[in-house]
């Protein structure tokens, strides 16, 4: 099941991309669902009911919230959910980067790049990736493996950080470093690297691929190196 969400203003242009979207899902034999909303406000508000949201059809120049606005408010605490932008001009195209936007398509839309760009989609949606699962104080969380950049211990607590947020959990982080498998390194007592997020290693730290570091220990020093380099080669992953 792909749950797919559609946002513009334009309800021409919604029912439009609706239409598209079904046909692309019979001819593929996707089971689907597809909600459709009329401005930004809107998503928000059935947003915080939806279960998972695989794929947002979004346009840029909507009313008081547009489109980037509504996708940099959704990647504070969604790594995955895959974003094709819909827009009449290219002008906004540098700043997709910035929320991992998987594509533009210009208006109006043709079928065939929609079919192909929902086919991308759909595959990394598909895609199954290792996830952590974590109780914090207001919800139970998954947070993909690839998204955690760094776990820091404080007492009986940790702090996950991702590049969207950070999640608190009553943890020990022994416990959670044994979860997590060969893509992370104890750097420190305190600390636990995903090795995908290290730029590069000094004697005292490790520096993050965001610019920011954490400490490196002595004793852990050989271990952690070791690890990244055999990363970088491919030897683990």
């Amino acid at each position: 099941m792909l749950n797919i969400a559609i946002c513009d203003d334009e309800s021409v242009e919604r029912d439009y991309l609706t239409d598209l979207t079904q046909k692309w899902a019979e001819s593929n034999a996707h089971d689907i669902t597809i909600a459709s909303f009329g401005s930004a406000e809107n998503f928000l508000f059935a947003y915080e009911d939806m279960k998972s949201l695989d794929i947002l059809l979004l346009d840029i120049q909507m009313g008081a919230m547009d489109g980037m606005a509504l996708a940099r408010h959704l990647r504070k605490t969604n790594d995955t959910t895959q974003l094709i932008f819909i827009t009449g001009y290219q002008d906004f195209m540098a700043e997709g980067y910035d929320v991992s936007a998987l594509h533009y398509l210009m208006k109006p839309v043709e079928p065939t790049r929609l079919y192909a760009v929902l086919d991308k989609a759909a595959a990394q949606a598909n895609i199954q990736e290792d996830e952590l699962l974590v109780q914090t104080a207001d919800a139970v969380v998954k947070i993909p493996h690839k998204a955690i950049i760094y776990i820091e211990a404080f007492a009986h607590y940790v702090h996950i950080h991702t590049k969207a947020a950070m999640h608190e959990t009553r943890a020990n982080i022994g416990d959670i470093a044994q979860t997590l498998g060969d893509g992370f390194a104890r750097c420190h007592r305190s600390y636990v690297v995903g090795l995908r997020h290290i730029s590069h290693i000094t004697k005292t730290d490790v520096i993050l691929d965001t610019g920011g570091k954490i400490p490196l220990s002595r004793r852990l020093h050989k271990e952690a190196s070791q690890a990244f380099v055999k990363y970088h080669r491919g030897e683990i992953s």
